[in-house]
């Protein structure tokens, strides 16, 4: 790939700085110019061919620079002054028209902004010089910068990278064009190959468990080394041997065999995005040096400080608490009137459907509304459904509440408890109390499951374990197989309850009869010396880890642009169509998050 060479440099006030602009200015093989001459009227004129400055080649962005002034500026500076040379091939400097002082002008005239802004100076402190000469195999240019006001100024290597790009965007960009386009099929055969495999993997780890030993026991190490520290558990607070321990957990992560097969899928497709911009191959770093998988490490520092303090946990953040919830209430309906509860239940199945149009779907949200006026209450909760999912409208708390109150009140146990689950997302905790209590008094495993969480936490409501077990229990009893599970971990350690085995096993049980996975570990790990929850924080991490490829899986479709995967965007189009906006309109694309395990609702 052609390519713009940059070199770097720095000269110190009072170290020569002026004698550098003589130098470039002057030097052999400089292209020289001249300052343009007065017009010809007489005197003036023969007074400038007797007084004219000696020759060079320093230019600036207003072009012929003044080389005496330009000296006596740079010698009188207080601050650093930047050095830079930038140079192309001589096939590529004749192809693309760079083999003058000029059009070298031009490039840094169109581009100062942003150079000033890579070095962070204001741009109407930015100050430059420039000379262009013409080399046999390499033309290139010399260039000085410094600030007006010599406090700004600051140059890092991602802001040389970002000079280097601008430049050579600028330089090579008719030929770029043609070579991502060449490029792109082969590009998208590996991102569609490499997004396939690793979203494989992704669900393999959000799903998986994480049996290592040795991830166990440096887990335990790092929570007892973090009893010592004094301040913020964060990473940049720690000591370098406490900051050693959790990046070593963080490479122990990565020899999991799913996550060490989608890190190396990460830096294949890395490796082949960089191939546009760069020569230079990648260096494949270890993950706990890996920049975009930072927060990883904080995230090992908070399960260390969870095992430290021995905080419960719950693992039910893909439990599916909404399916054919309504299935008793329509089979109900059907005998009173047939009818509506069959427009009923068609309009749940175009809306439900992710691949229906959204103007398929917002016919629907109109017939559920025309049952509920007939008076087909049942249609109030797939109403507060739609506004809080967004099937057929756009996504509206306040709408979603509205109808779901509705139809809470014709006493529907599972609208209850999915306007509980509402408001407790808005922290409105007594009315959350008062839905469940109503959901769980007709028999709703899940909001007995929920008021049983609530009150293990103590976070919302004041902690009353035995409010907790009792609900927890009731949960249980009813097959929800959460709720057995976080029984069976109460009894096996014991933690607010008295520990009996007994009874853990065999919630445990009953609980893996189910397909609960977690329940199915510890039923593995009982008796181990070990604590279960030691394991079950390797796990948590794999799944965190999860989460942090997901947000850095899938580059652009072509380097040369960013967009958005073609069906979502068709979504999106038809949606805002459907809802009356115009085509053309701007509007946020929500991020959807994956499930996983978590420390409360």
């Amino acid at each position: 790939m052609p390519g713009l060479i940059q070199k770097s440099g720095y000269i110190k006030p009072g170290n020569g700085g002026g004698h550098y602009a003589e130098y470039i200015a002057t030097r052999e093989g400089v292209e020289l110019i001249e300052a343009p001459p007065p017009s010809h009227d007489g005197g003036g004129y023969l007074e400038y061919m007797a007084e004219r400055p000696r020759s060079h080649g320093l230019f600036s962005a207003d072009g012929p620079a003044d080389l005496e002034n330009t000296m006596e500026e740079i010698n009188g500076h207080t601050g650093p002054v930047w050095t830079f040379v930038y140079s192309l091939k001589r096939e590529d400097a004749h192809r693309l028209g760079y083999e003058n002082s000029e059009s070298w002008r031009r490039l840094l005239l169109a581009h100062q902004t942003e150079l000033a802004q890579a070095m962070k100076i204001s741009p109407s402190s930015f100050r430059w010089r420039a000379a262009f000469h013409d080399e046999k195999h390499h033309p290139h240019i010399h260039m000085m910068v410094w600030s007006a006001d010599p406090k700004q100024g600051y140059l890092t290597e991602k802001g040389i990278e970002n000079m280097r790009s601008q430049l050579s965007n600028e330089i090579f960009r008719d030929e770029l064009l043609s070579l991502y386009q060449k490029k792109d099929l082969s590009y998208s055969q590996v991102r569609d190959a490499a997004t396939e495999a690793m979203g494989r993997l992704i669900r393999e780890m959000e799903t998986g468990l994480c049996h290592s030993p040795v991830i166990a026991e440096q887990m335990e190490t790092l929570a007892k080394m973090l009893e010592d520290h004094k301040g913020k558990k964060v990473y940049g607070y720690l000591k370098k041997p406490v900051k050693a321990q959790v990046d070593a957990i963080v490479d122990e992560l990565a020899k999991v065999p799913e996550v060490a097969e989608c890190y190396e899928q990460w830096n294949q497709l890395r490796d082949e995005l960089e191939r546009y911009y760069k020569d230079a191959p990648r260096e494949h770093l270890p993950l706990s040096r890996q920049k975009e998988f930072k927060a990883i490490k904080n995230m090992v520092i908070g399960e260390a400080e969870r095992l430290r303090l021995g905080t419960f946990t719950f693992e039910d953040a893909r439990m599916r608490d909404e399916v054919d919830e309504d299935q008793d209430a329509v089979y109900f309906a059907w005998d009173s009137d047939w009818q509506m509860t069959e427009a009923y239940q068609s309009a749940k199945e175009v809306l439900e459907e992710y691949e229906n149009p959204e103007s398929e779907k917002a016919e629907q949200v109109q017939v559920l509304e025309q049952l509920w006026q007939r008076g087909f209450p049942l249609a109030a909760y797939q109403l507060g459904k739609c506004w809080r999912e967004g099937r057929g409208v756009l996504p509206d708390d306040q709408q979603a509440e509205l109808w779901f109150r509705r139809a809470a009140d014709a006493g529907y146990d599972f609208a209850q408890y999915a306007l509980g689950k509402l408001l407790q997302s808005q922290n409105r905790t007594e009315e959350v109390v008062s839905w469940y209590e109503k959901a769980a008094a007709q028999g709703n495993s899940c909001a007995a499951y929920r008021l049983g969480k609530l009150y293990l936490e103590g976070k919302d409501v004041p902690k009353d374990v035995p409010k907790a077990v009792a609900y927890l229990t009731e949960s249980a009893q009813q097959g929800n197989q959460y709720a057995q599970y976080t029984l069976g971990k109460l009894y096996l350690t014991g933690q607010d309850v008295k520990q009996d085995r007994e009874q853990a096993w065999g919630y445990f049980y009953e609980s893996a009869e189910q397909g609960n996975e977690y329940a199915a570990f510890f039923l593995k790990h009982f008796d181990q010396a070990r604590r279960p929850n030691v394991f079950l924080s390797a796990t948590r991490l794999l799944h965190h880890l999860s989460q942090i490829f997901r947000d850095n899986s899938v580059p652009p479709a072509a380097p040369v642009g960013q967009r958005v995967d073609r069906k979502l965007r068709r979504k999106i189009q038809e949606k805002k169509i459907a809802m009356g906006h115009k085509p053309d309109d701007h509007e946020e694309t929500p991020r959807q998050d994956m499930g996983g395990m978590t420390m409360g609702w």
